[in-house]
């Protein structure tokens, strides 16, 4: 499948939260999730990030990312000189794709033109599937980074890692 990468445009980005809010549905905590609006607020994440798609052949949205710039605020994880996505989503009917991977890639690309020394994101547990992406795709678990959100302090968010 032929996937093209592109940035959001304004006209995505209802398409875009619903995507994203469908992706992460199952980790969710029901409809009052503090979470949910974030997912669903692609032009603010546009605004305050970088928001890329991955678009098919017929020019449908499959999925999107959110790339943290250096200044951003949406960076959890990464400093200066380092890259940071969040929000990967894939349409959950076109899961197992390689939409995923094609904006991971899409990303790194990013951060090698930024010059970034290390690549960083995060995860829940319950991720499991995107976390065998990650790691096939290079990035490790690193511990003593991991973190708990203000909002849930029960969630552990894990942080990876790619050099």
């Amino acid at each position: 499948m032929t996937v093209l990468i592109r940035r959001a445009r304004p006209d995505d980005y209802e398409t875009v939260g619903r995507i994203t809010e469908a992706a992460y549905e199952e980790f969710l905590e029901g409809p009052d999730d503090y979470y949910r609006v974030a997912l669903r607020d692609a032009e603010k994440r546009d605004r305050e990030a970088e928001l890329w798609v991955a678009v098919g052949e017929d020019g449908a949205i499959l999925g999107s990312v959110t790339w943290c710039p250096s200044g951003s605020p949406w960076r959890e994880l990464s400093v200066d000189g380092e890259g940071e996505f969040r929000m990967l989503a894939a349409a959950p009917d076109a899961r197992g794709r390689g939409v995923g991977e094609a904006l991971v890639r899409h990303c790194e690309a990013l951060a090698t033109t930024a010059g970034a020394s290390r690549m960083w994101l995060t995860t829940i547990d319950a991720m499991t599937h995107a976390r065998e992406i990650y790691s096939r795709l290079g990035y490790r678990h690193v511990p003593d980074r991991d973190w708990y959100p203000e909002e849930m302090p029960e969630l552990a968010l894990r942080a990876w890692s790619k050099l």
